[in-house]
């Protein structure tokens, strides 16, 4: 069966789907003895598939993880300015597992990491509109905040599906909240409370797609149950609204 190149490296582990595009587009990968080019296809029964001259590998087993990932980590495999990357919390994972999607340096909380570049695709894409959940501290005027921040907003000239926001505790210069989104707009949340005067103190993803982190602790993975993982399969979870 014909699939896309970057598809297939992504299903024998070799990259994620944008990393397996860079090989391709880098002329590291060959097919039946030709340099690839982006947007090819190929029958990994049929035809020979290599990597920097490697025969590819035989497609591993799924593997999927929860990480609690703490902050100061960014959410790659490989940092070139050689800060600390959340591939060295999962050594002991039995995959070359991969991060959907991103929590930024000083974010922590929920990561869901795999090899399987189906569900990475079925959790990033837009269309499918999976929820996330985060404690988020806040410093500033928070008296009406949940609603503010409940209402219309737009960022990047986009409007955004309206997030769903608790007002958990109150102090006298801030507030702890729980926000939903659903969309993965970069530093969204942290944008938004800045549209509203607020500066973030801290973040912490708690849900996504209808994972809850739970007692998990900081720096800590484990593999998700037979459950979870249909949980996350079903386009319908995590759905709100």
């Amino acid at each position: 069966m014909q699939e896309r190149l970057q598809k297939i490296l992504s299903a024998h582990g070799v990259a994620s789907r944008r990393e397996s595009e860079k090989l391709i587009g880098d002329g590291r990968v060959r097919v039946n003895g030709v340099t690839a080019v982006l947007g090819q296809s190929a029958d990994e029964s049929t035809d020979r598939i290599e990597v920097d001259r490697r025969p590819l590998r035989t497609a591993p087993d799924k593997v999927y993880i929860m990480l609690n990932k703490p902050r100061g980590y960014v959410t790659t495999m490989k940092d070139e300015q050689g800060r600390k990357n959340v591939s060295e919390l999962v050594r002991g994972c039995k995959a070359r597992v991969y991060p959907v999607g991103r929590l930024d340096l000083n974010s922590e909380g929920l990561l869901i990491m795999t090899n399987d570049g189906a569900l990475t695709n079925l959790l990033t894409h837009p269309s499918h509109e999976k929820s996330k959940t985060y404690l988020v501290r806040v410093r500033g005027d928070a008296a009406d905040a949940a609603e503010r921040l409940s209402a219309p907003m737009t960022l990047d000239g986009v409007q955004l599906r309206p997030a769903s926001v608790r007002l958990l505790r109150e102090a006298p210069d801030g507030a702890l909240l729980s926000i939903t989104i659903h969309e993965g707009k970069n530093r969204q949340i942290r944008r938004m409370c800045a549209e509203l005067g607020l500066e973030v103190i801290s973040l912490k993803r708690v849900g996504e797609g209808g994972l809850q982190l739970g007692e998990l602790r900081s720096g800590c993975w484990r593999y998700l149950t037979e459950a979870e993982i249909t949980l996350l399969k079903n386009k319908n979870a995590g759905i709100q609204g």
